[in-house]
């Protein structure tokens, strides 16, 4: 790989990290207060945390068609269809809130899904254009977007939420709680999603001269049954579903626990900085000690979040523990992501990183689902239904840990 294509590769970075920062604060923004409106319109409080569930399920729905999309049409099509998809689902949200109808909150979220499966694939696109020895940095980069949109994204979250009223008719209407989160997060992927016009990516197999002479590539179980490609998904889905199940049920937990709203948000924002902040030097971390060792400190790091959320419900413990968890998904996941994007040809981009992301966010709807039930179901108050989350971290940690040590005797039998 020349220069000249990882100062295009950089310009790429520049553009998606600030892309992460505007439009990626709408993640921290809707997550809090998700199963806040959940407790508010659901049923049965049990499904509190369905909105939440709703978001990774359209994200699991939307990787298998907008991977190959973009594979077809380039990255920028597919990222400027994810942000509409998040301005629809918040305007749908806000619409769910003002009738009082769980049913379109679910709906807006689902929408919502399709921006963050589009999101997901900004680490893939800094990527494309990118050297074997920028490749895990110029992943790092673009995550460390997250940083600005960690800070940004929950303080906006307390200038706006406040906002009850629609501007021109407010007198009309009851107040609404959080409504002017959801028409805030309508603005940004509006206005944010003209960053996309200055990527300079390849625009897809349209440019391929013949169709019929080019290969097609593995098939999806071909891939799976490639060992470093299965390790590389697996430890992709525990990190993320172990960070969503906790992250999930926080505001819940806080609030339960008898803190505030104010709190939560602060809480998610450190929590959000240190799932990013570790960016600027996680891939020189990769390339200097190896994917499986960073993966591994990863793990650790997950384990030892849990360990401190079940010490206590004091306000610190939260704070620790959610940074340890940030963390420990930054190290897991952005390992992962590096280990899967060295593992298949060009041609077989689309269809392995839409099963990555198709597989990591069906785990992670479910650890969503369950985030839910075992918060304000499985115990008799907040902190039972605390500790219930937590543990439930345990089986998940020791399989995504198994595997990758049999990934390492692998690697070690095949060198010797």
């Amino acid at each position: 790989m020349s220069e000249v294509n990882d100062r295009r590769a950089k310009r790429n970075v520049a553009v998606l990290l600030a892309a992460q920062a505007v439009l990626g604060s709408q993640m921290p923004m809707i997550f809090v207060f998700g199963g806040l409106a959940g407790s508010m319109l659901a049923p049965n409080p049990c499904l509190a945390t369905l909105p939440i569930s709703m978001i990774v399920f359209g994200s699991m729905t939307t990787a298998p068609w907008i991977s190959p999309l973009m594979q077809r049409s380039g990255r920028r099509f597919g990222f400027f269809i994810g942000a509409i998809g998040g301005a629809v689902g918040a305007g749908v949200a806000a619409w769910g809130l003002m009738t009082g109808s769980f049913a379109l909150l679910l709906l807006g979220y689902y929408f919502t899904g399709i921006y963050m499966s589009a999101q997901g694939f900004y680490r893939f696109a800094a990527t494309d254009v990118a050297s074997e020895k920028f490749r895990p940095k110029a992943v790092s980069y673009v995550m460390a977007g997250g940083l600005l949109s960690a800070v940004f994204g929950p303080q906006l979250n307390k200038l706006v939420s406040d906002a009850t009223t629609l501007p021109l008719i407010g007198d009309m209407l009851p107040p609404i709680p959080f409504l002017g989160t959801y028409l805030t997060v309508v603005a940004l992927n509006l206005v944010g999603m003209f960053l996309f016009l200055m990527l300079d990516l390849p625009k897809g197999d349209r440019q391929t001269p013949t169709v019929a002479a080019a290969p097609t590539g593995r098939s999806r179980m071909e891939l799976l049954r490639d060992p470093t490609i299965l390790v590389a998904i697996l430890v992709a889905m525990v990190a993320y579903s172990l960070m969503n199940l906790v992250m999930t049920s926080t505001p819940l937990a806080v609030v339960g626990c008898g803190f505030t709203t104010d709190n939560a948000n602060d809480i998610v924002s450190a929590h959000v900085l240190a799932m990013f902040a570790p960016s600027f030097f996680t891939g020189h971390l990769i390339t200097r000690f190896g994917v499986t060792r960073i993966m591994s400190i990863g793990l650790v790091l997950l384990g030892v979040a849990g360990g401190v959320a079940l010490m206590g419900v004091a306000l610190e413990n939260f704070f620790i523990a959610l940074v340890l968890l940030g963390f420990g998904w930054n190290f897991a996941f952005i390992g992962a992501t590096s280990l899967l994007a060295g593992t298949h040809a060009p041609h077989e981009r689309g269809k392995a990183q839409g099963l990555n992301d198709m597989m990591v966010f069906g785990c992670v709807t479910l650890a969503s689902l369950a985030s839910g039930g075992l918060m304000n179901c499985s115990g008799g108050d907040a902190v039972e239904g605390w500790s219930a989350v937590n543990l439930a971290m345990v089986p998940l940690l020791a399989l995504a840990a198994g595997a990758l040590i049999w990934l390492t005797l692998r690697d070690r039998r095949t060198t010797a």
